[in-house]
């Protein structure tokens, strides 16, 4: 069986097979959107610009290989029966965090987590987040770690050493324990700027964190 499908300027002709994956000839491919196509193998036509000469040239040149057995996995922001989650929030710019925190606590709620799966840990400050998100998530107890903070940009570096410090240590907590821990620590150059961020104009990036850690699990 035989089908035709146009890409750019190249005509494909598909012609299955039984032996799963096979080769698309045309890198034009590589810029467009493709379906998989099952045990099935597509060969193109070159472009009227591309002499007769020259064709097979062209098909050697631009190819492209797709695999028959790929799968695609996604997490499922609706289906989270069974999950613990916990909040490590800072209480320095509490102005800015305590909104993060409800935003998150409402971004669970609104997607059908139980209040008693979520706990809230509160630590003194962004800089501190990493090793107690490690520590919980280290514990068995959570399927996913949300890290919230607020570090305003100020006269000195203390800024740069605590916001870097806050986001690799976060990455590191989630790669050394497993469990995937949610960056929510807001890195911002004025206090307008994070309030914006905290259910302003913005959005709530605690609510988007909750999301995130819903979303996350396959």
């Amino acid at each position: 069986m035989a089908a035709s499908v146009a890409c750019g300027q190249a005509s494909l002709s598909c012609i299955s097979t039984a032996k799963g994956s096979k080769m698309l000839s045309t890198g034009i491919f590589a810029r467009h959107s493709l379906k998989r196509f099952n045990s099935s193998k597509i060969q193109a036509t070159p472009p009227p610009s591309v002499s007769d000469s020259n064709a097979n040239r062209w098909r050697k040149s631009n190819t492209l290989t797709v695999y028959a057995a790929v799968r695609q996995l996604t997490g499922s922001i609706t289906k989270p029966e069974g999950l613990r989650f916990v909040v490590v929030a800072a209480r320095f710019n509490d102005i800015i965090t305590k909104p993060l925190v409800d935003g998150a606590l409402e971004g669970f709620r609104r997607h059908s987590v139980r209040e008693e799966d979520v706990d809230v840990i509160w630590v003194p400050g962004s800089f501190e987040i990493p090793l107690v998100a490690q520590t919980v998530a280290k514990s068995g107890k959570y399927h996913a770690v949300i890290c919230i903070g607020a570090v305003v940009r100020g006269a000195t570096t203390h800024y740069e050493a605590v916001a870097n410090s806050a986001s690799s240590g976060v990455l590191s907590a989630g790669l050394n324990s497993g469990v995937p821990c949610i960056f929510g620590v807001l890195t911002c150059d004025t206090m307008e700027q994070a309030m914006d961020r905290a259910g302003g104009k913005v959005g709530n990036k605690g609510y988007e964190a909750a999301v995130t850690a819903c979303a996350i699990h396959l």
